[in-house]
Order: C-alpha cells, then sequence, then structure tokens
C-alpha cells in the first residue's frame, strides 16, 4: 500500500515510517494540516494516517478539507481522545475509522488492511510528459521504448515534477515532499539527485525535460520555452 502519515511528533512519525516500510508499503509523511494537503493533491495513496492534534490545521479540518475536495482515500484517524462526541466528530467530518492512543502496531496494521480492502481509491492513471512516461501503479518508467529504472527517492522526486508539469516546483516544496521530516537532508541533496534523474532521463536524448529555474526551484516540461 502506498501511505500518508500525517503526525507532528518526530519520534511517532519515524516509528510509524519505519515499522510500515518494514511491512513492505511506501510511506509519505507530513508533519502538518497544510502538508498533508498538498502531498494529497500530488499523489494519489491507498489510505491516510491522520492525526487529530496537528499545528495550525487540525485532523478534523484536513478530513474536511479532503472530502469537499471529492478526494475519497480512506482516512484512519488517531486520536489521544476516546469520548464518543470526539469520535462522531472525526468520523462526521470524513474520517472512515479511528484508533485511539496508544496503539498497538498489529492494530493499526489490521485496520490499514480493513480500508485498502474497500477500495475507494482507483488506481493512479500513469503520468505522460513528452515521451516520457512513468506508471505510479506498476513503479515503471519509460522515455520512449527505454526504460529507466530509478530508486525510490529519484521515483518520488520524478513523480513530484511529473504531477506538476509545466509549473516550477520550489526547492523547499520538493524537499518537503520527498525528505519530509529528515532533517539530515542539506540543500545540496537535492541538486544530487536532481543530477542523477537528469543522467537517467534526460542524457540519451536530445529534448531535456528537466529544467532549473535559477533560483527558486526546478521544472518539467516538454521543451525549454523560447
Amino acid at each position: 500500500m502506498r501511505i500518508l502519515v500525517v503526525e507532528d511528533q518526530r519520534t511517532m512519525a519515524e516509528l510509524l515510517k519505519r515499522g510500515l516500510e518494514e511491512e513492505n508499503h511506501s510511506v509519505s509523511l507530513a508533519c502538518d494540516g497544510n502538508s498533508a494537503l498538498e502531498l494529497a493533491e500530488m499523489y494519489e495513496f491507498d489510505v491516510i494516517v491522520l492525526d487529530v492534534m496537528l499545528p495550525g490545521l487540525d485532523g478534523y479540518g484536513v478530513a474536511r478539507r479532503l472530502r469537499r475536495g471529492q478526494n475519497p482515500t480512506p482516512i484512519l484517524m488517531l486520536t489521544a481522545r476516546d469520548a464518543l462526541p470526539d469520535v462522531i466528530k472525526g468520523l462526521d467530518t470524513g474520517a472512515d475509522d479511528y484508533l485511539t492512543k496508544p496503539f498497538s502496531f498489529e492494530e493499526l496494521l489490521a485496520r490499514l488492511r480493513a480500508l485498502a480492502r474497500r477500495g475507494s481509491t482507483p488506481r493512479p492513471t500513469r503520468l505522460e510528459v513528452g515521451n516520457l512516461v512513468m506508471d505510479p501503479a506498476t513503479r515503471q518508467v519509460f522515455r520512449g521504448s527505454q526504460e529507466i529504472h530509478l530508486s525510490p527517492t529519484e521515483f518520488r522526486l520524478l513523480e513530484f515534477l511529473m504531477r506538476r508539469a509545466g509549473r516550477v516546483v520550489s526547492r523547499d516544496a520538493l524537499i518537503t515532499a520527498v525528505w519530509a521530516h529528515d532533517d539530515e537532508v542539506e540543500d545540496n541533496t537535492l541538486d544530487a539527485f536532481i543530477r542523477l534523474l537528469r543522467s537517467k532521463v534526460d542524457r540519451d536524448f536530445d529534448k531535456k525535460l528537466i529544467y532549473t529555474v535559477r533560483g527558486t526551484g526546478y521544472c518539467l516540461r516538454k521543451e525549454e520555452k523560447e
């Protein structure tokens, strides 16, 4: 499964990410409500694990906005409150299930499996920019007839750029989307991965797709504007 975990407590977020990845799930992290909404707009997830207590926009607000935006991804809400009114509020704002902290990891996995079986989120369609094609479902990437093999980080970076094709994506947005809570990421880490992507996506082709927008970030488009 592809899972979005929205949790502002770094230790809890990293524990969930590590445990879910050990179960062979793909995990993205968001530490606040606005970041969660941006990631949910950019990517297709099978399930969203959403903490109620978030800085700024709380979990109830995130769930409400996702549903207003016609996002059908199943939501498992995490809460430290087990009072009936709080549970009802979570379900009424769009959550599909809830889990009260503290919880066992085995129960979390079981609830995620149950939500995923509902199949309310359609499989993402393939992404195309020129002759660059990505299938997020199979995680295959082709440039023309040539298959491109990417690491998980390279794949996340390219997918983020392809979903915003034609638009300039800031450095901060890319770092947040790809590396989330990881404080070890340095500013030049992004540049290094962009170079790796270019060596795989652009190097053997006359028409380049990945462009640097000086002082801002990067853009993926069919051809350089005149």
